[in-house]
């Protein structure tokens, strides 16, 4: 198979979808494999790093898409992007189709296949494809979180650890899947006084186990969380609905709880994001303020660390591109159910029931 690696375009994402060493995986298995020029560079691959196992250089984005026929990426295609996706060509990325009816409109217009990393699910319901990022930017959010609590960024100016004598902050980690398990971890590390909510009981009794004793657990219900509001410093929103956009867990109305300078870090702004009063900002201008508190709604928050990032990234994704390739998407699919669970649209049909809901669009069944 024909496997291209465009650079990533979207504001500030600095990954790219593909390590050299993946790419020496792809072609050892007899597959050819493009990658844009520079598309690794600002994660640390050069050039170089990518013809020296065998990838061939295409000097821009125009020439990757047009030659290759599995597209792998980093983040999902945006609007200069459209015009260059093909009937059939397969992308394999990160989608988030629920957050985005012009995304989804536009894969649809395609006819391209759209495997999602984000909807991959084996049997035990754990999603690998989003795990990596996910431990990325759970840990990111409070880091990022705690440098906006300084008051020259417009927090409250407290210490995240505080010193004897002076409590130390609080923080409030709404969701305990990855992304909230290692923002509680990370918190915790920082000497922070950390609550986590959920609405799993085994998964809360999970955690009161694993995590230290600075963590406590809570019952995440409105009535807990307006409880825990007006004396929280950082709030992490870390709820996921695998495909679907994320309810609403903070309120227009409960910010007038919070005390100005509070900090909230929405890591499910890829998914519509989980405050009311979030809306996607960049790495180049993080954070804007709402009735007094500090809004960070980053979409691409492991862009920041890009080396890293890849590297995970790599490690999670190459198994089942390997697949893909191998065996070409329809027999990977009906051999890997999980993989098959990653097909959102295909051939110009939403195949994935939670994009179908979210924009009132017929649900196709692909048979596997």
């Amino acid at each position: 198979m024909i496997i291209g690696v465009p650079k990533e375009i979207k504001n500030n994402e600095n990954r790219v979808a593909l390590t050299p060493a993946g790419a020496s995986e792809l072609i050892h298995h007899g597959h050819e494999v493009y990658v844009q020029v520079d598309a690794g560079r600002n994660s640390g691959f050069p050039d170089e790093a990518y013809t020296e196992v065998g990838a061939r250089l295409l000097p821009t984005i125009e020439d990757v898409y047009a030659k290759a026929e599995m597209i792998i990426k980093v983040k999902e295609p945006i609007a200069p992007e459209y015009p260059l996706i093909r009937p059939g060509q397969l992308l394999f990325t990160y989608f988030h189709f629920a957050a985005s009816e012009e995304l989804t409109r536009a894969m649809l217009e395609s006819k391209a296949t759209c495997l999602a990393y984000e909807t991959v699910e084996p049997a035990d319901r754990s999603l690998p494809l989003l795990l990596p990022m996910s431990e990325v930017a759970g840990r990111m959010s409070v880091q990022e979180g705690v440098f906006f609590l300084e008051k020259p960024h417009g927090g409250k100016g407290v210490l995240a650890g505080g010193v004897p004598g002076v409590k130390p902050a609080k923080a409030l980690v709404l969701g305990g899947g990855v992304v909230g398990y290692n923002a509680a971890i990370m918190a915790a590390g920082l000497g922070m006084d950390v609550t986590i909510c959920d609405i799993s009981l085994p998964r809360l009794r999970w955690l009161a186990s694993v995590l230290p004793a600075n963590v406590k657990t809570l019952y995440s219900s409105v009535y807990n969380i307006r409880r825990e509001l007006p004396t929280t410093d950082l709030v992490i929103g870390a709820v996921l609905i695998p495909g679907a956009k994320t309810p609403h867990l903070v309120t227009r109305d409960m910010l007038k709880l919070m005390e100005p300078g509070t900090v909230m870090v929405d890591v499910a702004i890829d998914q519509g994001g989980c405050f009311e009063t979030s809306h996607p900002t960049s790495h180049d201008n993080p954070v804007y303020v709402v009735d007094g508190v500090v809004h960070y709604c980053v979409a691409n928050i492991p862009g920041a660390v890009a080396r890293t990032s890849t590297l995970a990234l790599t490690n999670a994704t190459l198994p089942y591109a390997i697949k893909l390739a191998d065996k070409g998407w329809e027999r990977a699919c009906r051999e890997d159910k999980a993989l098959a669970l990653g097909l959102n649209v295909v051939d110009g049909k939403v195949v994935y029931p939670a994009v179908a809901e979210a924009f009132g669009i017929e649900l196709h069944n692909l048979g596997f």
